[in-house]
């Protein structure tokens, strides 16, 4: 989903009532209804008081009001203005029908008023202070409107951003020094906009209801998205009826040697997890048994090794012939850095054609040869690589602080120097996608900062690139590698093809990375971030599906939940 600024949902908005698609009250309506749907969803309450300033945020709040009155015992509006006369002609009409005895607020010392205070005393706060477009600071009964609701003792649910943020703002909110409601979640509409990614404004859920209007159609200036639950939606859609385990993908999950035989797993379980039809581990012959053992679904394929325990160069041939007749493939989690090992990776990189997820020690084969990670020619394979900041520190000779601080700036040059699809792992994960495009998630927590959560990962994002990736088709039937050259070269020639391609296999990148920290955040306050353990992710991605079922039935997409 794109961050847009304020003016570009605006322009979003006017191009939807030009085209006739609704109108203005219609959109104002269907906002109202997505703050009710987002407060019930996520907060318990008997009493509400809905606080309303003078512009189109106000007016969605009244109509939250509205609702909200058929729901809890007590309903309570402040609106800051002297009269209806002050407001729009729409807002003072919804004032009429209101079944409610509006408090109205003229100037400061009306917030001193025995009725003020009961209704803030309310279990719920709904902030609908401040207009859209708004820029700091805060002025007149607005200032106390805000310390006022910030005083009680309610949960307080901020309309679009929380009183007193500057939307367009890319900057920590609590940087600003300005007056802002502290917000126990935030419901917004259209498109998120650069404060709800990057103002740190909550730790409640942040949603977004689109409100039926296409924000694909104006500009976004920030060249920037958030994952939602949208991304999860549109690349793992119902499955059909008669579907069959060939349509899900057959991954390959390259991995493993003595004493890590439990990356390997945890990969290909991962994978068989997320939807994978099958999965297939090929591991060092010493573990084979122990990683068969992990999961009866799971295919293995013994390699020769090394004096080690590590998967050696005379298993390239195997190799070779186990990646051709795979759609997906996984290269990395518990290889180690043995020097034979590390060599027959880079050759299995520069020969594999099938789409190939690159992390862990799949990447460490990298380190002192990154030249052969970059992009020779256009026609390539379509690759993930998966690094941690100190991974891609050390691969690509900067500083893991630089990392930390020019996250987006370098998962952007990594991705542009390889022709590969980056996951910059850490906290606000970046997905620095083929097509150009580059999300930010904001989901996950420091429970993913253990062993193994990695490995999940690249298990989950191999699913979602295996699905529908035509092993449906018979062994005879599928493309050989020269085949794929050619094909690669007619994409390259249609140019639009080829771009909309990568877009898509972004996207299923992008939707298994949101998808593990949703995971990661419902096991954190299952269990304790303490005493997460990777296993526990792949017990938890049942109930982290059935949530993003709701957003796509709710149509209530969540940055984070």
């Amino acid at each position: 989903m794109r961050i847009l600024t304020t003016e570009e949902v605006l322009q979003a908005e006017r191009e939807a009532i030009n085209r006739a698609e609704m109108s203005s009250l219609i959109l104002t309506h269907r906002s109202g209804h997505a703050v009710t749907q987002f407060c019930l969803a996520h907060f318990n309450f008997q009493s509400v008081c809905v606080v309303c300033g003078k512009g189109s945020n106000g007016e969605v709040g009244l109509v939250a009001a509205e609702n909200l009155s058929k729901i809890a015992a007590h309903t309570f509006v402040i609106i800051l203005a002297k009269e209806a006369g002050e407001l729009s002609a729409d807002a003072a009409a919804m004032c009429s029908r209101l079944n409610l005895q509006a408090i109205w607020i003229a100037d400061e010392t009306d917030f001193d008023t025995e009725a003020v205070k009961v209704a803030l005393g309310a279990d719920l706060i709904v902030d609908a202070i401040v207009d859209r477009g708004f820029k700091p600071p805060l002025t007149g009964v607005a200032v106390k409107a805000v310390e006022a609701i910030n005083d009680a003792f309610g949960t307080i649910v901020s309309v679009d951003v929380p009183s007193g943020v500057d939307a367009d703002s890319m900057s920590p909110a609590h940087e600003s020094g300005n007056d802002v409601v502290f917000a126990h979640g935030i419901i917004t509409f259209i498109a998120p906009k650069p404060a709800h990614v990057f103002g740190e404004l909550t730790v409640g859920p942040i949603a977004v209801s689109e409100l039926g209007v296409q924000p694909v159609l104006v500009p976004n200036s920030t060249g920037l998205g958030v994952i939602t639950g949208q991304e999860v939606g549109i690349t793992f859609p119902p499955r059909l009826p008669d579907a069959h385990k060939g349509q899900f993908g057959h991954v390959l999950v390259i991995a493993g040697s003595l004493g890590k035989a439990g990356a390997a797993g945890l990969a290909g379980i991962a994978a068989l997890r997320t939807g994978a039809g099958l999965v297939t581990v090929a591991c060092p012959k010493s573990i084979q048994g122990t990683v068969a053992s992990f999961a009866p679904e799971l295919m293995t394929e013994g390699l020769n090794e090394t004096v080690e325990g590590t998967i050696a160069m005379e298993a390239s041939d195997q190799l070779e012939w186990l990646i051709a007749e795979r759609d997906v493939i996984v290269l990395g989690p518990g290889l180690s850095c043995n020097s034979e090992t590390t060599s027959l990776v880079r050759r299995i990189v520069e020969r594999c054609r099938q789409p190939l997820v690159l992390d862990t020690d799949g990447l460490n084969a990298f380190e002192g040869h990154y030249d052969q990670l970059k992009r020779h020619g256009d026609a390539v394979p379509f690759r993930v690589l998966a690094p941690r900041p100190g991974q891609a520190a050390r691969l690509t000779g900067g500083s893991a602080s630089d990392i930390q601080t020019e996250g987006r700036e370098i998962a952007r040059r990594l991705s542009n120097e390889t022709g590969s699809c980056v996951v910059l792992q850490g906290w606000r994960t970046v997905v620095a996608g083929v097509s150009g495009e580059t999300w930010i998630n904001m989901t996950g927590n420091s429970a993913l900062a253990k062993v193994g959560s990695d490995n999940v990962l690249s298990g989950m994002i191999a699913a979602a690139l295996a699905r529908h990736a035509g092993s449906q088709l018979p062994m005879a039937e599928r493309p050989s590698a020269s085949e794929l050259d050619s094909k690669e070269e007619d994409a390259e020639e249609q140019g639009n093809s080829g771009i909309a391609s990568a877009f898509l296999n972004d996207i299923k990148v992008a939707a298994a990375v949101y998808l593990r920290g949703l995971t990661a955040d419902i096991v954190r306050d299952t269990l304790h971030e303490n005493t997460v353990l990777a296993t526990d992710l792949l017990e938890g991605l049942a109930e982290a599906f059935r949530g993003v079922d709701l957003q796509m039935d709710r149509g209530l997409f969540y940055l984070q939940k």
